[in-house]
């Protein structure tokens, strides 16, 4: 096991976004909400952005949306680059994500299923959309959601949902 584990549940704060590359390769960025451990309900919650690959990618982009239950093992690291306007170094963290696990419920699972037939029913989105890539065939072609992780014991208290 590695040192720098991260283990997160918290609400998608937007849809994924879904890029492919030429090798074949599907990337997701999203971002991800999660309370504080304190009972002030009015505090801010903490975000860390989230970058997934592979297969877990294309799950993320068929099955989590904004405020979808999520939690997930990763690793921290931190993005580095130069500002072009200014020159300026600029870093931001990132988790790379190494296993997901959708948390949400049932019903949270069927209108995610209907935001995926709705898309694929009005076909191609234009500029960098997916269409057409064999792993963005529709429903029928995601493969199925990992199994959960031994970490999710359940639903979880009202304490412990981020919104």
């Amino acid at each position: 096991m590695s040192m720098n584990t991260i283990t997160l549940v918290g609400h998608a704060g937007r849809d994924p976004e879904l890029r492919f590359f030429d090798s074949g390769s599907a990337v997701a960025h999203l971002t991800l909400a999660v309370n504080k451990a304190s009972s002030n309900r009015e505090e801010e919650p903490d975000w860390f952005n989230l970058e997934i690959w592979g297969k877990q990618a294309q799950v993320a982009a068929d099955h989590v949306r904004k405020g979808s239950l999520i939690g997930v093992i990763g690793r921290m690291t931190s993005e580095r680059w130069t500002d072009r306007s200014t020159g300026e170094q600029r870093s931001k963290p990132v988790v790379k994500v190494d296993r997901l696990a959708l948390l949400g419920s049932r019903a949270d699972k069927a209108q995610s299923q209907f935001h995926s037939s709705a898309a694929a029913a009005q076909g191609p989105a234009g500029p960098g959309s997916t269409a057409g890539h064999p792993a963005a065939a529709g429903p029928a072609a995601a493969p199925p959601p990992p199994p959960a992780p031994s970490w999710n014991k359940g639903p979880l208290s009202e304490e412990e949902v981020p919104f």
